[in-house]
């Protein structure tokens, strides 16, 4: 999962809606005891809170602790989560992937993008009045299912 946490996701409770939807999978995951990775892009530089285990009990805390802030290293975090993707497919072959990111889309441009190695879902966390519905065109960029986070049943 990779999260967007930028300044921009502060508007109208978007990232605490996000927190919300972001709880529930945590708590699904940890059930389930499936691996994930949970990668957050916000101010200067993607930073990883885990890398393919399962889910940890430390993860309520670095969820608690989320909060949005500085600039969009989405296009860089977008890039590391793709290349630890495919190193992780050589190293643990029989596994299979899902790709989640939870973005309002707000980017200045859109970057090249390459569509992702595996099935993947952008959750548009956008909200409020005036919307500018980038996430849709992230989400074809990258060869990704599209919902708004209106339309998920855990929201």
């Amino acid at each position: 999962m990779l999260v967007d946490a930028s300044a921009s996701t502060r508007r109208h409770g978007a990232l605490r809606r996000a927190k919300g939807l972001l709880a529930e999978l945590l708590e699904q995951a940890r059930h389930q005891r499936v691996s994930l990775a949970l990668l957050q892009a916000d101010g200067a530089k993607p930073r990883w809170f885990c890398r393919g285990q399962r889910a940890p009990q430390a993860a309520r805390r670095w969820l608690e602790q989320l909060g949005a802030g500085g600039g969009t290293p989405l296009p860089a975090a977008l890039a590391e989560a793709g290349g630890w993707l495919q190193r992780r497919r050589r190293t643990h072959p029989g596994e299979r992937q899902q790709f989640w990111l939870l973005t309002d889309g707000r980017l200045r441009e859109l970057p090249r993008l390459e569509p992702l190695s595996c099935p993947a879902l952008l959750i548009d966390i956008e909200s409020g009045p005036l919307r500018l519905g980038r996430a849709r065109a992230l989400a074809a960029a990258l060869g990704a299912e599209y919902r708004h986070i209106d339309a998920l049943p855990l929201a």
